[in-house]
């Protein structure tokens, strides 16, 4: 999505004197955000965190890490940005004028950090009176400044957070015996192969990576195709519900036999607690073949429906994870893509949607957040270039 202008209105709150050794409260509170909640999916109660940095200088110079709880009332699509208060403390060292003023803040929501930094120079928002000794403990009283002529032209950037998962287990057998005249095996086991996918969002491009391994089994001339991911590839960053999740994929078929093979998957059965592994359920249909001879089966695009949003990833190589010796039915494949009796017709190759995410945050390849949709789609802030509300100096 790019860059984002915008103007946060911050209130900064904190003593408006103290003694040199106290420890003081400190308090961010937003009364507006950079922007609204984009087009995209409706934010949950409780998915949204903000933390920040408090500049204080003067006296004495810190920097104050400033931080909110994950809570928020439901944020619908195109709704106003509501974020909770940031809190800190400063243990105060210095007598004389302490000033405070907001830098860069981070927004984190169903995992995606939405960074935020002023790119003009802010004036402080609070000033602390401090006085030499003392050292009792001293909690905040509001000292907003007063207030700041909003800019433009700030900077944003959203850059998913990364929780990948480990690697996937080894690879099993993947020498299928012959099948094409009938008779014999039945059962073939394909290699897991790690597939590198460019998988297209509402915030561009992004890299994953996901080991998915290809079986059949015989049954007359067709084949019945599971298609398997290794490992629970992330934990859920919210609570989803029943039956809001559902996964397919493109085999695309080579050697001998042309084509495609559409497999699906069932919708989650049960709500998946935010925190517990998302698994990615068994994807299968049936594989009709057009050609006689060898042909290979290999992981094509990945397409991910879930609360409203799509996510279509594309591998950027090809590999094959099993090979089948064929022989040709009626309407089989045959290079027409019609090779699933589950799916219909569907070709071989795919072009990205804009929709949900699967990524990680890796530079390169990670393993794939086969739901990272529910990670990155919610680009929620634009740039803070702050502006202050005045308000009166209270003290305790």
């Amino acid at each position: 999505m790019g860059h984002v202008n915008g103007t946060t209105k911050v209130e900064i709150t904190a003593p408006a004197t103290a003694k040199v050794g106290d420890t003081v409260d400190v308090v961010w509170k937003f009364t507006q955000a950079a922007s609204k909640n984009p087009d995209i999916i409706d934010l949950p109660a409780n998915s949204v965190q903000p933390s920040g940095t408090l500049k204080a200088a003067g006296a004495q110079t810190a920097d104050i890490a400033m931080q909110g709880p994950r809570e928020n009332p439901p944020i619908p699509k195109g709704g106003a940005m509501t974020l909770s208060d940031m809190k800190g403390t400063l243990k105060l060292t210095a007598a004389g004028q302490v000033t405070l003023t907001p830098d860069a803040y981070v927004v984190n929501a169903l995992s995606t950090d939405t960074k935020c930094a002023p790119t003009e120079p802010v004036q402080p928002a609070a000033t602390i009176t401090v006085t030499a000794g003392g050292g009792n403990s001293s909690s905040g009283s509001p000292d907003p400044s007063q207030s700041a002529s909003p800019s433009q032209s700030p900077s944003s950037s959203s850059s998913p957070s990364s929780s990948p998962s480990t690697s996937p287990s080894s690879t099993p057998s993947a020498s299928p015996s012959p099948s094409g005249t009938g008779g014999g095996q039945t059962d073939f086991t394909g290699k897991v192969v790690e597939v590198p996918y460019t998988c297209a969002s509402p915030i561009g491009e992004k890299k994953a990576t996901s080991p998915v391994q290809i079986n059949a089994k015989k049954s007359g001339g067709s084949y019945g195709l599971t298609v398997q991911f290794k490992k629970s590839v992330m934990d859920s960053p919210i609570d989803i519900p029943a039956n809001s999740v559902k996964p397919s994929m493109q085999i695309v078929l080579g050697g001998a036999d042309q084509g495609s093979v559409k497999v699906t998957g069932p919708t989650n059965p049960a709500a998946i607690k935010s925190g517990a592994p998302i698994e990615i359920p068994d994807l299968t249909g049936t594989y009709k073949p057009g050609a006689t001879g060898t042909s290979t089966l290999s992981p094509g695009v990945l397409t991910i429906n879930a609360l409203g949003t799509t996510t279509t990833c594309t591998p950027d190589t090809s590999l094959v994870s099993l090979t089948l010796d064929t022989a040709e039915q009626a309407s089989g494949a045959s290079g027409g893509g019609n090779g699933s009796s589950s799916g219909g017709s569907s070709s071989a190759g795919g072009t990205s949607t804009s929709g949900g995410l699967a990524e990680t945050g890796a530079a390169d390849h990670g393993t794939l957040k086969a739901l990272g949709l529910l990670a990155g789609t919610a680009v929620l802030l634009g740039a803070a270039v702050f502006t202050y509300l005045p308000g009166r100096r209270r003290v305790r």
